[in-house]
């Protein structure tokens, strides 16, 4: 959890120095595509904000509150910063860019717009370096997408997916800016603009979607689940594992169940030093297995 702060503070750090001199880039220039883009390192600066307060959050000792911990208090935040890209960061650039095209302005200082843009692709990209070399770390061999859907930790690809949205928003506002002046089309800042908002709606939808399905209780998986069955099942007091359930609470932290049938004859203490025992062999080969709770069973007969 300590690493993923990382990425979180240097994006912070960018996003709210490509703030500043965007807005001030817009109000010399009045480009309406640079008011979005400042828009949107705002917006994203916040997320990183809330985010921080999401990790910070998530790391409280469980109480008589949360017996289950803290955990999920990233997954909330990281839904709401999901939410804040659509609203605030797509809508509001989305409007801007209606408004400026039934109401034009020609641009002016155009030199303004295209320094702004080079210092804001600077600090996108020493922010995507960081977060990029945080989530391959993560992900393995992976493939991108595939580890994204994966990913139990969303204050990595959340950044990652706000930084190729940065990306991206900067190369519109380029292009709208360029070619307002090369073919002296004031409606082409509106258009970026509104392009904008599209692409911050579409990487906020992939977001929460995601952030949605880790809030909701994602489980372990399937290979990591196997063999903690046949970990336990070769437990000498064991005959097998008739169900077993389980939940990501945080990145680092799952809560198991598992209903296991023992043999007959077994003492009520001989079954609880078997469910003792089986508990730290899951611990020490899986210790983001921090809560497990082993019930016994009964074979149907």
């Amino acid at each position: 959890m300590a690493s993923s702060k990382l990425p979180v503070y240097s994006a912070l750090v960018s996003d709210l120095a490509i703030a500043v001199s965007k807005f001030i880039a817009a109000a010399v220039t009045g480009s309406s595509a640079m008011i979005s883009e400042g828009i949107h390192s705002v917006i994203d600066s916040i997320n990183q904000i809330l985010l921080l307060i999401g990790i910070r959050s998530s790391k409280k000792k469980p109480d008589e509150n949360r017996p289950f911990g803290y955990g999920k208090e990233l997954y909330f935040w990281s839904f709401v910063v999901s939410l804040l890209i659509f609203s605030l960061g797509g809508g509001v650039s989305f409007y801007e860019g209606i408004v400026r095209l039934y109401h034009p302005v020609n641009l002016e200082n155009a030199s303004w717009n295209y320094i702004v843009l080079a210092i804001g692709f600077a600090f996108t990209i020493f922010s995507v370096i960081i977060t990029l070399k945080a989530f391959n770390k993560q992900r393995g061999d992976t493939p991108f997408w595939e580890a994204i859907k994966q990913s139990k930790d969303p204050s990595t690809f959340i950044v990652l997916l706000q930084d190729v949205g940065d990306l991206l928003g900067l190369i519109v506002a380029f292009l709208g800016v360029y070619f307002g002046h090369l073919f002296n089309n004031s409606h082409s800042d509106g258009i970026a603009s509104i392009v904008i908002g599209l692409i911050l709606m579409a990487i906020s939808g992939v977001l929460v979607r995601e952030s949605r399905s880790l809030l909701m209780g994602e489980t372990a998986g399937k290979k990591t689940l196997r063999d903690i069955v046949k970990l336990t099942e070769a437990d000498p007091s064991v005959i097998k594992v008739k169900r077993h359930f389980s939940m990501y609470m945080a990145p680092e932290e799952i809560v198991l169940q598992l209903i296991t049938v023992f043999k007959d004859g077994l003492t009520t203490s001989q079954i609880a030093e078997a469910i003792e025992r089986i508990q730290k062999n899951i611990k020490r080969k899986y210790p983001r297995f921090k809560q497990i709770f082993i019930e016994p069973g009964l074979v149907k007969k």
